[in-house]
């Protein structure tokens, strides 16, 4: 299993969720986040804002297929325009060895 976390512009975040639906991942936890890339924020007039708002997408998947059909639909849907631009977003994947669903004990995905 593999832990994805997208960190992605809140304004694709509807487009991103439809799509990851559409493709069969329902189960996705959103959250509200701010933070800044490697060019430090950005700079308007003498105003510099280094905290920008952004969500996570947050989701398990069983295995490497998954994953990388996540990745695709994220990244596609996630980017400004055809080459993209600083701010896009991020994401992170790692391994899960176990997942227990809370109201059965239920082992697994």
């Amino acid at each position: 299993m593999f832990m994805i976390r997208a960190i992605v512009r809140p304004e694709k975040t509807n487009t991103i969720l439809a799509e990851l639906n559409s493709a069969g991942f329902p189960a996705v936890t959103r959250i509200d986040v701010v933070g800044r890339g490697k060019q430090r924020g950005v700079k308007v007039g003498e105003v510099v804002y280094d905290e920008i708002p952004k969500d996570m997408l947050m989701l398990v998947v069983q295995d490497e297929k998954d994953k990388e059909d996540v990745i695709s639909i994220v990244s596609k849907y996630a980017k400004t325009g055809e080459k993209g631009a600083f701010g896009d977003g991020k994401i992170f994947v790692t391994p899960v060895d176990e997942a227990y669903t809370i109201s059965s004990g239920t082992k697994g995905l």
